[in-house]
């Protein structure tokens, strides 16, 4: 199903991950095309998780110049590493407000706003580093109790209050779908957030963008993009199945076994 982890990073495995990158793109081209959409309307965001930094060097070269990541610590010490290179960085898991500082330094996006008290955190530091940072507000669509987001029925209370926090430019939704391969199920996740964000926009404050939809992964982002994603976020498609389960990432999500991106 994926590609498998090459052991060796060097100028084979540029050409490796760059077969793969173009697999992924032609296969979000014919989504695209079934759903009669533009492929220029939804961006690719390779996911790094577990990904060693060589290999993220190797990805540059590879003509990557973006990398989603779940935990902010990896992702801090990978910003730190890749600093000589002309890369940003998405973080796209739960986040703590002890570790927004962290954020506000390397991010240029955050796909995982759902709580306030998040969002103060992050905008105070964002004012002490003199930057903004685009912001998605996750949803949980599944209801399933082991997913961070808000419910669907909370979002556009909480949206109403983000134009408090100036520095956060907010972009759209994210979401995960439910885990199955099922298809009627995945995609009434995908249905529900484009709903919501189509409703919310005419009641967005002044200021916030709902022009984004973030959903879908290497399992279902045809899925997605058929039912109107703009960002889909790949890793094992692109870089190979990873040793470390997801369930390392998403506590309670995944079968301690699984990876799905």
């Amino acid at each position: 199903m994926f590609p498998p982890r090459p052991d060796r990073m060097d100028a084979m495995a540029v050409d490796e991950i760059r077969a793969n990158l173009a697999a992924v793109r032609a296969r979000v081209d014919a989504a695209c095309a079934a759903a009669g959409r533009r492929p220029d309307d939804v961006r690719l965001l390779p996911v790094s998780k577990t990904v060693a930094i060589p290999a993220l060097r190797s990805a540059v070269a590879a003509g990557i110049t973006t990398f989603g990541e779940n935990k902010v610590q990896e992702a801090r010490l990978k910003a730190e590493a890749l600093a000589d290179l002309p890369v940003s960085w998405s973080v796209i898991g739960h986040l703590q407000t002890n570790k927004a500082k962290y954020v506000a330094r390397f991010a240029s996006e955050f796909q995982a706003l759902d709580s306030l008290k998040v969002a103060a955190a992050l905008d105070e530091r964002l004012m002490v580093e003199g930057r903004s940072l685009d912001v998605f507000v996750q949803v949980n669509t599944s209801g399933e109790a082991s997913k961070y987001g808000l419910p669907p029925d909370e979002v556009e209370r909480f949206v109403a209050e983000l134009p408090t926090f100036s520095c956060l430019k907010v972009r759209g939704l994210m979401t995960l779908a439910v885990f199955t391969p099922e298809e009627a199920r995945v995609r009434t996740c995908f249905r529900l957030l484009k709903a919501l964000r189509d409703r919310l926009r005419d009641v967005a404050p002044a200021g916030v963008a709902l022009d984004e939809l973030s959903m879908g992964m290497s399992g279902d982002f045809e899925w997605a993009i058929a039912e109107g994603a703009s960002v889909v976020r790949v890793g094992q498609a692109i870089f190979g199945r990873r040793p470390t389960a997801d369930g390392t990432y998403w506590p309670g999500l995944f079968p301690a076994t699984e990876t799905v991106d």
